[in-house]
């Protein structure tokens, strides 16, 4: 029995090639003494995934090459030396982009529990990174409050759509999206609930937020950097927070930045801008699951997943994210047996 893997070959440049990783098989790692074998079930494709392959510093270092690409991923138990599983345990962690898996005291994994009545791609969703980044940039470091006018980049993705829906669901007086193109924005509106959604590809985007917004932003949740971010600020109320959960108008750009201009009206309205990692937020991860498990099962937090089969297809499903392709939280589908049933 192998381990098929999807390892780096080459740093890309711009989107991921066919030259940037290579399937290969090794053997099926051995379980030593405090670990467990896991069979990868399900992989989550993120955005960051793509900057982790650059030759640049990070909160994470680069992946080396011919290591295997790492994600996030879920998958059964099949064999336990430690105390912290048991045989059939369904578990959560850094999986990467393989068939078999070690949970070590170095690369910890998180069970999850059964009988929920969720699904394991929700759960991977909602009650995965991305949730739980929608949960605290929204409300952690955006200090979100009842009454706030609030605007998502990225709308219709899997973080800003939980993070839309989250300021609905606290109080927000208004919640604006922004997505690509009007198929997206409609459904960001209809399926998740925003007040109205604004298309990025539309021009005068910051006349546009003005007029959603007139009363200026309260929390603006920004997962796309560059031009977006600098019509978001232009908008900014008073004592508004800026919360820079990603960049991913950014992670494939080639061509040289002019970098953003409206910073300045932070000072202008004393408003704050800051950045966060989910990762700070590990001890916590379980108040946010509560919360957000409670809102998807009363119906109050819609989501939806694309699902693409097979492990070898995970570079074509990380492009998505890019393209525009992708519609909620992204998922490949490793070895479809592995369930929460």
């Amino acid at each position: 029995m192998s381990n098929r893997q999807v390892v780096l070959k080459q740093r890309p440049s711009g989107l991921v090639s066919e030259t940037t990783t290579a399937v290969v098989s090794s053997p099926v790692p051995t379980c030593g003494p405090d670990e467990a074998l896991v069979r990868v079930g399900i992989l989550s494709i993120d955005p960051t995934i793509r900057t982790w392959m650059d030759d640049a510093p990070g909160y994470l270092p680069p992946i080396g090459i011919d290591d295997v690409i790492r994600s996030g991923g879920a998958g059964v138990v099949t064999e336990s030396k430690s105390s912290r599983y048991n045989v059939g345990d369904i578990v959560f962690g850094m999986t990467g982009w393989q068939e078999w898996a070690l949970a070590t005291e170095e690369n910890r994994y998180s069970v999850i529990p059964k009988g929920m009545g969720l699904d394991l791609p929700t759960v991977m969703n909602v009650l995965g990174i991305t949730g739980i980044t929608a949960y605290f940039g929204m409300l952690d470091v955006g200090e979100m409050r009842e009454g706030d006018v609030v605007l998502v980049s990225g709308a219709a993705g899997a973080t800003g759509s939980v993070a839309g829906q989250i300021a609905k669901a606290r109080g927000a007086k208004k919640v604006v999206g922004i997505a690509g193109g009007p198929e997206k924005c409609a459904e960001v509106v209809e399926l998740y609930g925003f007040d109205e959604c604004l298309d990025y590809k539309e021009t005068k985007l910051l006349q546009r937020i003005r007029a959603a917004c007139p009363d200026g932003v309260n929390v603006y949740f920004d997962n796309v950097g560059g031009d977006v971010l600098d019509a978001a600020l232009a908008n900014v109320a008073m004592n508004a927070r800026v919360v820079l959960c990603g960049a991913i108008s950014q992670y494939n750009d080639t061509s040289a930045s002019t970098g953003i201009k409206n910073t300045f009206m932070l000072i202008v309205r004393r408003a704050k801008m800051e950045g966060f990692i989910v990762l700070d937020y590990t001890s916590r991860y379980p108040e946010a699951q509560m919360e957000l498990a409670g809102l998807v099962l009363s119906g109050s937090l819609r989501h939806q997943e694309e699902i693409v089969a097979g492990l070898e297809h995970a570079p074509e499903a990380l492009n998505m994210l890019f393209s525009g392709k992708n519609h909620g939280k992204t998922l490949v589908m490793v070895d479809e047996t592995v369930t929460l049933d």
